[in-house]
């Protein structure tokens, strides 16, 4: 099967979240299992192309017309990368924006990405199936469906569609169709208007043949008023072709066993070597060695409320009433690195911080915690628990979307006299009952055995690519069935 991926970022040519982990990580695994596959992204500043395949590619937009080029990078991992060049769209110091805010004009540019995307497939390579990530491609589905919806290379075409956030929707105020080239008759309930407003995702869940997001909890969440951002309604009205399918874990770069950014590597057979990470971690953030006695909590993450940074600031100094250790990898929202800062300099001997990311320090983080914190108010996926458990550094969550897909609470012995559990979960959005959560994993830490069976349970665990891919495999074949006509399918 021919698989052309569509997304705004991807690794190893850029990054803003996970979304470009997953541009990563499961095209090699789809290529693994045998599909020929590609990916398109935005050539943005830095991206290094070796070939222009076509030079010009005229697009209608509003009263403009743009002139893209199509460009092609080295492959990766046997994956081919292509690329829409527009230096004016796309050569910027951001992705989507900058300190100001989200650029002004990201309906325009996303809009000429979906639209050169289609071109892409009609003149430099048909796939089988066209793989949409996220809102910033949203509108290839729509103008499939629309405007190509006679046009014979593409029009039976079958589009997945992939929801990572459904909280960042690329909405926009109704002018922007007319920018964008679309016609007013799609500014209706059932396509992109959405309260007096042009809303892309929408688009995409509409138009799209398959939906899918990356847990199954997600999934089930999306439907309802708290987690459906508006858009509960059309997931409801979609949920026949919505999937959940986990987002797998890059081992070949996440493994304690092979690890070159730690100090030591170790593996569940092993130990040993995670007393040399702590050390190393303690060191890197300028932290005494009287904390490798103390249970040592690790945060890797983005300061924002999405990620439970408001509850954390209410119980951080009940936290550390706990006599543990602290560090926190990361940078957010103001009054959230103002938060650690503060807490730094209150409890200068226990709390390290550090108000960037850097990749090298979060593979140390991961290594040398003791457990790891992620207390998110909603986590469609989320990566860093799954991180964890192969480190041997139990993570503590809440349960909700793909933390709660992943992590097994730590529960009592049972009747064989081994613990089950990989974690610890809690239910309620409060700051009580995260409290708590940690009181229990602590309360487990000091009884080194069962600890011990704790690593060894997350350790066991394997959430790499394989599994999700062929998954996928299953949804792209189901897709392309349902673009087949009916009469098509009658004759046979």
């Amino acid at each position: 099967m021919k698989i052309l991926f569509v997304a705004s970022e991807g690794l190893p040519y850029s990054k803003t979240g996970g979304l470009a982990d997953v541009i990563e990580g499961l095209p090699r695994a789809l290529k693994e299992l045998g599909h020929e596959v590609a990916v398109l992204l935005p050539r943005y500043r830095g991206t290094k192309a070796d070939t222009t395949l076509i030079s010009s590619v005229t697009l209608p937009m509003g009263d403009r017309v743009r002139f893209p080029a199509i460009a092609e990078g080295k492959p990766e991992n046997g994956v081919r990368y292509f690329f829409v060049e527009d230096p004016e769209f796309f050569d910027r110091p951001g992705i989507y924006g900058d300190k100001a805010g989200d650029y002004s004009d990201n309906a325009e540019r996303f809009a000429e990405f979906s639209r050169t995307a289609i071109e892409v497939v009609k003149r430099v390579w048909l796939p089988d199936v066209i793989h949409c990530h996220d809102w910033q491609t949203a509108l290839v589905p729509v103008l499939l469906r629309t405007e190509h919806a006679a046009d014979p290379p593409v029009r039976s075409l079958p589009v997945v569609f992939t929801i990572h956030n459904l909280a960042y929707q690329g909405v926009f105020p109704r002018s922007a169709l007319r920018k964008i080239g679309l016609p007013e008759s799609l500014f209706a309930l059932d396509a992109l208007e959405f309260y007096g407003k042009v809303n892309f995702m929408k688009g995409g869940l509409l138009y799209a043949d398959y939906l899918t997001t990356v847990s199954r909890r997600y999934a089930k969440e999306i439907q309802t008023a708290e987690y459906g951002a508006g858009l509960e309604g059309v997931m409801a009205k979609r949920a026949d072709r919505l999937v959940g399918i986990l987002n797998g874990v890059d081992y070949a770069a996440w493994n304690p066993e092979r690890d070159s950014f730690i100090a030591k590597n170790y593996s569940a057979q092993d130990l040993t070597g995670k007393s040399a990470c702590k050390k190393d971690i303690l060191e890197s953030f300028k932290l005494p060695d009287e904390n490798l006695s103390r249970p040592l909590i690790g945060i890797v993450s983005r300061f924002v409320d999405q990620k439970g940074f408001d509850l954390i600031a209410e119980i951080a100094d009940d936290l550390l009433a706990e006599d543990v250790g602290l560090v926190a990898l990361g940078s957010g929202q103001p009054e959230y690195e103002a938060l650690f800062r503060d807490l730094a300099k209150k409890y200068p001997a226990r709390v390290g911080v550090r108000i960037t990311f850097d990749e090298a320090l979060a593979h140390k983080v991961e290594a040398g915690a003791d457990m790891f914190l992620m207390p998110s108010r909603y986590e469609p996926c989320g990566l860093n628990q799954m991180y964890s458990l192969r480190y041997g550094t139990p993570p503590v969550v809440r349960a909700t979307g793909g933390l709660d897909d992943t992590v097994q609470n730590f529960g009592p012995r049972s009747r064989q006299g081994s613990h089950q559990g990989t974690g610890f979960k809690f239910q309620e959005y409060t700051a009580e009952a995260l409290l708590a959560s940690v009181r229990a994993a602590l309360k487990v830490f000091r009884d080194p055995e069962a600890w011990r069976t704790l690593q060894q349970n997350g350790m066991a665990k394997d959430f790499s690519w394989k599994a999700s891919a062929s998954a996928y495999v299953t949804l792209y074949e189901a897709a392309k069935r349902s673009r087949i006509p009916r009469v098509a399918r009658s004759s046979k």
